[in-house]
């Protein structure tokens, strides 16, 4: 009879935990020991990692505890252990995790690498942290590490989402002097910048220096344009563009929305509906719950409440697809806006007669458009008791 070893006993838990069955990887590892058979680096490493990407609550708490019943092993973090759990604390949003877990690192004498670099750096541009995150970079060139594209990306990324276009624009043109080649990503990120800035035309121009540098532009390219043309009222030409896409056979989901979106705020939801229907027919379109709710919103926004409804038959008896609580939240301000209070509360009532659970949105609706305006909801059991206390 052969007997499993450590790579067997690897092999397994790594396939467990690519699957998400971390309980029956963790008993896996457990019946190791009882064998005769002791977890290796790699065992540990595999398990953390499994945790990180498992999502839900509490499951950077469970890779932490790994980690520390690997030390009390006497198995030596290494790493790739630290490099999964710094990635793992900020990409569940807890960026002083990261950082206390590169301060142990550091205090085990374990040298940080790109990777490690890169994975803070992005946390902290993804916080809105930038000058910090700058601060980072310049320690990583310090130590002796070299930035890659993922690191400047990070950054340049980061200055664009907190409006510092001249900042990113410089870095852009520092990386391409260094001789790194940029991708597609990296033009999207600017290019979306300009649009949201105002500078459509400085997207488009940003667009042509793209192709003359070989880099095609995709479809994320194409929606920055599109909603950058839509956010400056120009729907119009938003759609020549979409229709140039259409012809190429480019656009998904997100093209439709952006444009839909367009049309709907400028009181065109007729035009949104059309262009669904055309989508659907001749793209093979599959909508979900924000394509009918983008749509619906343009219907209770112009105070169609009849067209708004027939989307929801359309959605649901048509598509098969549940109202959600944001497609909820969407009628339910549609009414109460129009006075239809009673219409308002039975939404609101088979909203939770569904198992639906009120978010932040609902509630601030029921508040401003319903008990502000002298009509309290007949809901049992208070639910908005708190909300309607000013």
């Amino acid at each position: 009879k052969i007997q499993p070893n450590v790579f067997t006993y690897n092999v397994v838990i790594n396939a467990l935990c690519k699957t998400g069955k971390m309980n029956k990887a963790k008993d896996v590892m457990e019946d190791m020991e009882v064998y005769g058979v002791s977890p290796n680096v790699i065992s540990y490493n595999t398990l953390i990692d499994g945790y990180c990407k498992l999502g839900g609550i509490g499951k950077m708490y469970k890779a932490d505890a790994v980690l520390k019943e690997m030390v009390e092993s006497k198995v030596s973090p290494n790493l790739a252990t630290f490099n999964i759990l710094i990635d793992g604390f900020w990409k569940d949003g807890n960026y002083s995790g990261s950082v206390k877990v590169f301060k142990e690192m550091l205090d085990q004498d374990v040298k940080p690498n790109v990777i490690t670099y890169n994975s803070l750096i992005n946390g902290l541009c993804s916080g809105g942290k930038v000058s910090e995150a700058i601060v980072m970079h310049d320690k990583m060139v310090s130590e002796g590490v070299e930035p890659n594209l993922i690191t400047y990306n990070s950054l340049i990324n980061g200055f664009c989402k907190n409006s510092m276009l001249k900042e990113a624009l410089d870095m852009f043109e520092s990386v391409k002097g260094q001789g790194i080649v940029v991708t597609a990503k990296t033009y999207n990120m600017l290019i979306d910048a300009y649009c949201k800035s105002g500078k459509i035309e400085d997207g488009f121009t940003l667009k042509e220096e793209m192709e003359q540098e070989g880099i095609v532009p995709n479809i994320e390219t194409y929606n920055c344009l599109i909603g950058g043309l839509c956010r400056n009222d120009n729907v119009e030409a938003a759609k020549k563009l979409f229709d140039q896409l259409t012809s190429k056979g480019l656009p998904d989901l997100v093209t439709y929305h952006i444009l839909m979106d367009g049309y709907c705020s400028k009181g065109e939801s007729r035009k949104a509906a059309l262009l669904l229907k055309e989508g659907i027919s001749k793209m093979g379109l599959k909508p979900r719950h924000l394509t009918y709710n983008i749509l619906m919103e343009g219907y209770c926004k112009e105070g169609n409440l009849k067209a708004a409804t027939n989307v929801r038959t359309q959605m649901e008896k048509e598509r098969r697809l549940r109202m959600n609580v944001a497609s909820y939240n969407v009628l339910l301000q549609g009414y109460s806006q129009k006075g239809k209070m009673e219409d308002a509360n039975r939404l609101l009532n088979e909203m939770l007669e569904r198992g639906l659970i009120p978010n932040r949105i609902t509630y601030e609706i029921v508040k401003a458009e319903m008990v502000d305006k002298g009509f309290v909801p007949d809901i049992e059991g208070h639910l908005f008791s708190v909300s309607t206390k000013s």
